[in-house]
Order: C-alpha cells, then structure tokens, then sequence
C-alpha cells in the first residue's frame, strides 16, 4: 500500500519540554518587563505598573493577554538592539464583576510607552477583538506619544486607533483611563470615547505641551497647570471622573462598568440581591422651597429618588449647572439630567447644553431610559452667550432629545419657562410621559417678566405703578401659571403628590421598558456643530 501522507513523529519528549521551558522562560521575561530598576522609578512617580493595573481593574485571575511576546521589527537609531517582549503594551481581555472586558494598558517602563507600528498593531487587534465580541473596551493611558524613532509608521498607528474609535461609538462602551502623560495626537483617542478618567498630579492631556506653548506665545504654565486632571475637570470638560489615586480611579471604573451594557444590543445589567430601597418621599416636600428664587442642592432630590441614594455624577466639576448622572431604580439603570438650582439657578448655557446632549446621546446609544427633573428659569442671557453661539450649542441638547428612542420620562419641580422647557425633554419633543409636582410653574417666562411686557401699558398709566405692576403679576400668575394650567391641556400626564416620585418613576418605567421606536431610514442625522 502507498502512504501518500504521513503524520510527523513531533519532537523527542525532551526537546518538547525544553520548549515549554524555553516558552515558559520567555513569558516571565515579558511580565517582569524591564527590570526591578524600571519598576521602583515607575513607583517613585507614584504610578502603578501596566500589569498592576490591569489586576485592579479585572476580577482575579481573569486576565487573558494576547501578543504577550510580540516584538517590533523597526531598524536603526538604535532600537535592532532593543527589543523588548510585548513592544510597551500589554493587551488582553478579562472580566469585571464577570462580565467581558477587554483592556490594553501602556507599559511606561518600555520606550516610555511610545507607540511603535507593532505596539499600535497589538492594540487595533485588541479592539477588532473587542467590537466583534460586542464587550467594553478600557484603555489604561500612560504613554510619551509616537515613537519618534519609527516615524510616520507610528503616526500611522494612531490613525488606527481613531478610526476603530469611532467604528466603536455608539456600538461597544469605551473607556480611557489616563494614568500618565498623553500628549500630541494621542489625546484624540480618549477625546473620542465616552468616558475619560484622570488621577491628579500623575495624568496630563493636551495637544501641545509647555515648551511649545512658551515658545509661541510666551506664557509659562506647568504641565499640571495646562493639561492636568482639575484643569480638564473643571474648565476643558475633557475629563468626566478625577481621582486623588489609582487605586479608587479604577474602583470607579469598575462600578461605571457594572452600569453600562455590554454593548448596544443588550439592556444594562440589572441589579441583583435585595431590593433597593429609596428615601423618604416625605423628604423631597422639604427640600425643594416652593419661592422659585430660592436655591437648594438637586442632588439631594436625586439621593432621595435613586436606589439606596446611590448615583455616579458625569462631569460632576464642569457646567454645575445641571446634573448629569447614572443610578438605579429599582434595579434598572437610568440616565438623570437635572437642572442645578444652586449654580447659575440652574439655567442652560453653552457648557451646560453640550454637557446635557452628549450624555443623552450616550444614554439613547446604549439602551439606558432617561429621567429629566426640571427647573429652569430659562437660557442664560448675555452677550458672550449670544456671540458664543448658544443658539447652536443649545440645539445640540434639542437635537438629542428629539432623536432618542430610549424611555423618557420628565418631572418638573418646580418652574420651566420659555425655551428651555421645550429643550428639556417636554412633551411636545417626544417624552413619554410628563409629571409635574403641585408646585410647578410652566410659561413662557416669569410673571414679573410677564406683566411688565403685557400691562406695560396699564402700569405707566397707574396712578401707583408699583402697585399695578404687583396686581398684574398675580393675575398672570392665577390666569396662566397654576399648576394644573398645563395638565388641562394635556402637556402634563399628571401632577403628582412629591411624596410618590419614586413610585410613579419606577412603575412608569416599567412600563416603558418593551418600548420601541424606529427613526426614519437614514445613513446618519446632520446634528447641530
């Protein structure tokens, strides 16, 4: 008989074990990584290594790293006799709270984390990996930027990753988490995600770093000063969560993870255990004050609707005058948007707009229904506003509104007036239902306002302008400004006792939650820029 194929034998049982010995050798070469030297300046700086990281972030022992042995195959200045295993990053997936997670973390240890062809290779597979799989991506930044040695073939990685960024969007949760300096191009990445978590003193973002920023213009700035964790936090709205340490920075991540779906076909995870439980429904009659003047903190409105008062606060530090949060009810993951009466009397304006529309935009992407709690005295008026384009930036928030699909149910406190009712999630937009506390005023504007523009006659007419004015204004109050003038024609499914919030909440978003809507066939909307 003819054997027209024959299996090979394999090699002697001892080359094989010396194989497995040599491959074993080789890995622990990879994860110890530079050398104890490296390491302590890594720990000097008060940063955690790439593999410290990754532990914190995923459950034990659930890390699968991928390309643990690539190298990269550039030439010259320097880098034929350094090569290093894993070419400065290591990526890989993992669970969190056993879930699927997928992850890459710059090694600074290695080329100070610089990108390189092969180190941007092994990520734009990670996160091939992570679209395909339909799981979160979370980035551990800690990177000097392109490796200036490879040149354009660097540059080129990066154009990688932003376009895998936004083939993402909208599909898979993406997380960048800066833990180091990222500089140049490379800041574009987490720009281009949802969220972006920074650790004070340690994180850096901006285009163009001090010295080139000396050098053209002649200010002197820190980099702290310039592109650090409160700087983006408080004034850029670049950064959405800062942390004083790593450790409760990736803490954090973890609880936002447990939030979010896996991606935009599954619902988010619902809570398991004992049932929530929420505050004393009594509590809210004390504190929101009916006088529409007087501030109070909507957060604690939030604390006493939410389960067990527990919520995640986005962009907590920036446009404070509105509050953008994730939390539950009863079990279920909801995106609030809520007017801030303690800062600017909660009106809307550029930063607040922008804020309010992408965080809606986030929420309508993966599935999360939206509460809207109102109280607003309108959009904040002044000539930088106007020459600033409020006009845009507040249809960037109208325009979000009106494309979500996602159950939208809006309370209002207490006031609403003019065109920042209708932005914030009115009926007339497409909320699925609309309740309003006894408490509420809904016009176009304030009475005071009101009267001096309808009776502005009347009044210069009066023998006591004042008292005129005075008479006026409670009469447009009585006429058009009681609280069940709305609910009369039909812009108020109900006005409801405080006290019930939450249960009229929970049990309308029960409801709600087999809604479905269709948007018209389209590639895409043109929304306001």
């Amino acid at each position: 008989m003819t054997v027209l194929h024959e299996r090979p034998a394999g090699l002697p049982a001892s080359d094989a074990r010396g194989r497995v010995a040599e491959l074993t050798g080789m890995r622990e070469q990879a994860v110890a990584g530079p050398g104890e030297k490296a390491t302590e300046a890594q720990h000097a700086k008060g940063k955690l290594t790439a593999r410290e990281r990754i532990e914190l972030l995923l459950d034990p022992e659930s890390f699968h790293e991928v390309e643990q042995l690539r190298r990269h195959r550039a030439t010259g200045f320097g880098l034929e006799t350094k090569k290093p295993y894993t070419d400065g990053v290591v990526t890989g997936w993992g669970t969190v709270e056993g879930r699927t997670v997928f992850v890459y973390a710059h090694d600074f240890r290695i080329f100070g984390g610089a990108l390189g062809e092969a180190h941007a290779t092994k990520i734009h597979k990670i996160m091939d990996m992570a679209i395909a799989a339909g799981a979160p991506l979370v980035s551990l930044n800690d990177g000097a930027g392109a490796r200036i040695q490879e040149g354009v073939s660097a540059l080129a990685g990066y154009g990688g990753i932003f376009q895998r960024n936004t083939r993402a969007s909208g599909v898979i949760p993406q997380i960048s988490v800066m833990l180091g300096p990222c500089a140049g191009g490379a800041a574009y990445s987490p720009a281009l995600t949802d969220f972006v978590f920074m650790v004070r003193d340690t994180s850096q973002m901006f285009i163009t770093g001090p010295d080139v920023v000396r050098a053209v213009t002649g200010e002197e700035i820190t980099q702290n000063g310039l592109g650090g964790a409160d700087v983006h936090a408080e004034t850029s709205g670049v950064c959405h969560f800062a942390y004083d340490d790593e450790e409760t920075c990736l803490a954090e991540v973890r609880y936002l993870l447990s939030l979010l779906p896996s991606n935009n076909r599954e619902l988010p995870p619902a809570a398991t255990g004992p049932a929530a439980v929420g505050g004393s429904g009594e509590a809210l009659l004390d504190l929101v004050p009916v006088d529409g003047n007087r501030p109070y903190d909507m957060t604690k409105v939030i604390e006493e609707i939410v389960d067990d008062g527990d919520y995640l606060e986005v962009h907590e530090r920036w446009a404070r005058n509105i509050v953008c949060a994730l939390a539950r009810l009863d079990g279920h993951t909801v995106g609030i948007v809520a007017n801030q009466p303690q800062s600017l009397a909660g009106v809307l304006d550029i930063e607040a707009s922008e804020k309010a529309a992408r965080f809606v935009q986030f929420c309508d992407a993966f599935s999360i229904p939206i509460v809207t709690l109102l109280d607003v005295p309108g959009f904040l008026p002044g000539v930088d506003q106007e020459h600033g384009g409020i006009i845009r930036h507040g249809a960037k928030l109208l325009y979000a509104y009106c494309n979500a699909t996602v159950p939208r149910i809006s309370l209002i406190l207490r006031k609403a007036y003019g065109g920042a009712y209708i932005v914030m999630d009115s009926q007339s937009i497409g909320a699925d239902l609309t309740y309003a506390w006894p408490t509420n005023e809904i016009a176009v504007m304030g009475a005071e306002g009101a009267a001096n523009v309808i009776f502005r006659r009347q009044i210069a007419a009066a023998e006591d302008p004042e008292a005129m004015r005075a008479r006026m204004v409670k009469e447009y109050k009585a006429e058009l400004m009681h609280p069940y003038y709305a609910a009369e024609r039909g812009l108020v499914d109900d006005v409801i006792d405080p006290a019930e919030t939450r249960e009229v909440l929970v049990s309308s978003l029960a409801m709600l939650r087999t809604k479905h809507a269709d948007l018209p066939s389209r590639k895409h909307g043109n929304p306001p820029q």
